[in-house]
């Protein structure tokens, strides 16, 4: 469970998102990290800076 900030995405807004990362290349190995709090994390440090 993780602390909801004002930057995350809605699952709403993830749902459009997830198109728009590349897929894995063939002979590599399979993504193991969900990119949601990813994302978010990358979005929390863009506006709300690193104090």
């Amino acid at each position: 469970m993780t602390k909801n900030y004002p930057s995350n995405f809605t699952w709403e807004q993830w749902e459009l998102i997830p198109q728009l990362f590349p897929e894995a290349k063939p002979g590599g190995r399979p993504p193991t990290t969900c990119m949601y709090p990813v994302v978010n994390a990358i979005l929390y440090v863009l506006c709300q800076g690193c104090t």
